[in-house]
């Protein structure tokens, strides 16, 4: 009996402490507190920097990966920024002053997909998986892809 009286007395301590956090979420959250719309604020943040960090990590190991695999001198730069972008080209074998292209509005667009085309062949996959970098999640996958298949 007394056993049962622990476990009950346990389960009505664990219930108080839910309702009283609940509640007072609830009451935060009426409000409409200043502080926690910052805390949401800074949360978003920090969880897409944390997303873009890895991102930004997985395609720089995808490129240098693929410049290794094709025997491109300074695999390193794929750690840069716009330096990745000298690399790709290195990669494509397309003349350097397409660089200038990619900083032109929608022109860039249509030098990505080109430079990805002749990375795509370059590993000696079809030409059109340089396409798919425009689909939003095969932009992600078709890098990898490129990088760690034979």
């Amino acid at each position: 009996m007394k056993a049962r009286t622990s476990v009950v007395s346990r389960l009505g301590l664990i219930a108080l402490f839910a309702v009283v956090l609940f509640s007072s979420g609830r009451a935060l959250a009426q409000e409409n507190s200043p502080m926690a719309a910052a805390g949401l604020g800074i949360g978003l943040i920090m969880v897409f920097l944390i997303i873009g960090a890895a991102a930004y990590v997985y395609m720089s190991l995808a490129l240098q990966t693929i410049a290794d695999k094709t025997k491109t001198e300074n695999s390193w730069l794929a750690w840069i920024p716009i330096a990745n972008l000298v690399l790709m080209l290195n990669i494509a074998k397309k003349p350097m002053w397409w660089i200038i292209l990619f900083f032109v509005p929608i022109v860039n667009i249509v030098i990505a997909i080109m430079v990805w085309m002749a990375v795509a062949e370059a590993r000696g996959k079809p030409s059109w998986w340089g396409i798919l970098t425009i689909v939003p999640v095969a932009n992600l996958i078709v890098p990898g892809v490129l990088a760690w298949s034979d």
